[in-house]
């Protein structure tokens, strides 16, 4: 019997530090996410790795626009880019909080090509002296393996509607109608990625043209060119906010597009899960179309 009592003891003990752990994980989460029961807050959008179309995120960043409790909003960037679609969508989302309160951009490690875009449209720009940014231009990648399938005996016949509705073709070379095509697609979408650099930064399209060779910059490099508008991180955008009538004591809500459990974790218990949940969802992304995004020299 007194085993048992004792047994049931620590289990009452071990139950109660269970429950109390979880209620301060739950506080600790909703403290970090910004007052999202009641509350001015900054909002805090954070974009890694691949960026592609994710229509929930740009309607959850654009609702912002008329969100009256979020003051202000900071984007930050860890990113080589993604898809033009996909860049672009985020572009306009953020363009429209733009529009009617302050944004503001913080990059990280890297900020390139579709990276860059979405960080236009914020109204002031921070990045490390050694982040990668810049490399503004357009890569529609394509293959062909006909040399390969003639050595293995495989030969392909088609029938098509018209001579460019096989352009590009794994089965054989591009034909110079189909490459002058493919060229004009590139060329029109590096058009409107150079107009939303030269809108977003108050520049001449034609001095915007002369940087956007497809090159990457670091920080320091990119300052000066005025594709961003000074050194530095996280504690100096608060400051410039503070500069915007954002009190630096507001707190931050990340933006998110999950349930409310998925809010309550989206503060500080949001680290422990995010970088294993981001590595295996990586592993089945599947590019296609046109992308933006800075190619490592040797890849």
């Amino acid at each position: 019997m007194l085993d048992r009592h004792r047994l049931k003891r620590r289990l009452v003990i071990w139950r109660t530090l269970a429950v109390l752990v979880l209620v301060g994980a739950i506080l600790l989460g909703v403290r970090d996410s910004g007052a999202m029961f009641g509350g001015s807050y900054v909002a805090h959008l954070t974009v890694s790795g691949l960026i592609t179309e994710d229509s929930k995120l740009d309607e959850a960043v654009a609702k912002l626009a008329k969100e009256p409790r979020a003051r202000a909003l900071i984007v930050e960037i860890d990113s080589p880019g993604g898809s033009v679609s996909g860049g672009e969508s985020l572009h306009d989302a953020i363009a429209t909080v733009a529009g009617k309160k302050p944004v503001v951009v913080v990059m990280d490690g890297i900020a390139t090509s579709a990276g860059y875009m979405i960080a236009v449209p914020a109204a002031w720009i921070f990045a490390k002296q050694a982040t990668l940014t810049g490399s503004i231009g357009v890569l529609l990648p394509t293959a062909e393996a006909s040399g390969l399938l003639k050595t293995l005996g495989i030969s392909v016949d088609e029938i098509v509607s018209g001579p460019l509705k096989d352009q590009p073709n794994y089965t054989k070379p591009l034909t110079p109608e189909g490459r002058a095509v493919l060229q004009g697609l590139v060329t029109d979408l590096y058009d409107q990625f150079v107009t939303m650099v030269a809108t977003g930064r108050h520049m001449d399209a034609d001095a915007v043209r002369t940087l956007a060779d497809g090159r990457a910059y670091t920080g320091r490099q990119a300052l000066k060119l005025g594709l961003i508008d000074a050194i530095g991180g996280m504690p100096q955008a608060r400051i410039w906010l503070a500069g915007k009538d954002v009190p630096e004591d507001l707190p931050m809500q990340a933006v998110t597009t999950g349930t409310l459990s998925d809010r309550l974790f989206a503060g500080s218990l949001g680290g422990l899960f995010g970088s294993v949940w981001k590595s295996v969802v990586s592993q089945g992304v599947i590019l296609d179309g046109a992308w933006s995004i800075w190619q490592r020299p040797g890849n």
